[in-house]
C-alpha cells in the first residue's frame, strides 16, 4: 500500500472512531494516536505489513467495553467484527481483513489469545506498553476512578499481607497487572520499552511510598500477595 493510500486510510479511521463510543477516558483517541505511532515505530523494525499493522492499531479499541463489564473479555472480538465490517464497508483490500481480524482480537490482555502473526504481536505490544510508564500510571488513575477506587489501602499501600483487589485500590492493579505486563512482550524494542517504563512506575511506588511514610518493597521482591 502507497504513503498516499495509508493516509487516507488513517483519515477515514479517524472519522469512523469519533463516531464510537469510549468505555473510559483512558481509552480516548489520545490512546489510539500513541498506539498507532508505536505499532508504526515497531512494524519498521520488524519489518512487518503495515496495510495490516496500521488498520489494527488504528481500529484495535472501535468496541471498548468498561473494565467490570460481564463481556470484557469479548470486546476485543466485537472490536475485530466491527473493525473488518467498516474496512470491508470502505473498499480495503480483502486479503489484509483476516489478519487485521486476527491482530485486533489477540491484542486484549482479557482476551488471553496467542499471537499468530507478527503484525498481531506489534499490535499487541503497542497496545500494552500505552499501559506502562508515566502515560500507564495516568491512565489507571482514570480507570479507579471510574470504580470510585481508594488510591491506596491505609493499612497496606503496596498489598503485602493482604489480597490484593484491583477495584478497590488503584495501586493494587500495578501488581496484579501492569509489572507482569514486560514479560508478554513479542518483539525486542517492545521488551526494552516495557522495561524502562516498568522501571519508571516503582521508582513513582517507592516515591508514594517515602511521601506516605510507608516502606516500599525492593524491586527484586515485588511479588503479588
Amino acid at each position: 500500500m502507497t504513503d498516499d493510500g495509508l493516509q487516507q486510510l488513517e483519515s477515514q479511521c479517524a472519522a469512523f472512531l469519533a463516531a464510537q463510543p469510549t468505555a473510559d477516558a483512558a481509552h480516548d483517541i489520545d490512546h489510539i494516536h500513541r498506539v498507532v505511532a508505536t505499532a508504526k515505530q515497531l512494524a519498521e523494525q520488524e519489518q512487518a505489513e503495515c496495510a495490516i499493522v496500521v488498520p489494527a492499531a488504528w481500529l484495535h479499541d472501535c468496541v471498548t467495553l468498561p473494565k467490570n463489564h460481564p463481556q470484557r473479555h469479548q470486546a476485543s472480538a466485537l472490536a475485530a467484527q466491527a473493525a473488518v465490517d467498516f474496512l470491508t464497508g470502505i473498499g480495503y483490500p480483502q486479503p489484509y481483513l483476516d489478519g487485521i481480524y486476527h491482530a485486533i482480537e489477540a491484542h486484549s490482555y482479557s482476551a488471553n489469545i496467542a499471537v499468530k502473526s507478527v503484525e498481531a504481536a506489534i499490535v499487541q505490544d503497542a497496545d500494552r506498553i500505552d499501559a506502562l510508564g508515566a502515560i500507564g500510571i495516568a491512565r489507571c488513575i482514570q480507570v479507579s476512578t471510574g470504580f470510585n477506587s481508594a488510591l491506596y489501602s491505609t493499612n497496606d499501600p503496596f498489598g503485602i499481607t493482604r489480597e490484593r483487589d484491583d477495584k478497590a485500590f488503584c495501586i493494587d492493579h500495578f501488581y496484579t497487572k501492569l509489572f507482569k505486563l514486560a514479560d508478554t512482550m513479542n518483539t525486542d524494542a517492545g521488551r526494552e520499552e516495557a522495561a524502562r517504563r516498568t522501571a519508571y512506575m516503582k521508582g513513582f511506588l517507592r516515591q508514594l511510598g517515602h511521601e506516605i511514610g510507608e516502606g516500599y518493597m525492593d524491586e527484586g521482591d515485588i511479588t503479588e500477595a
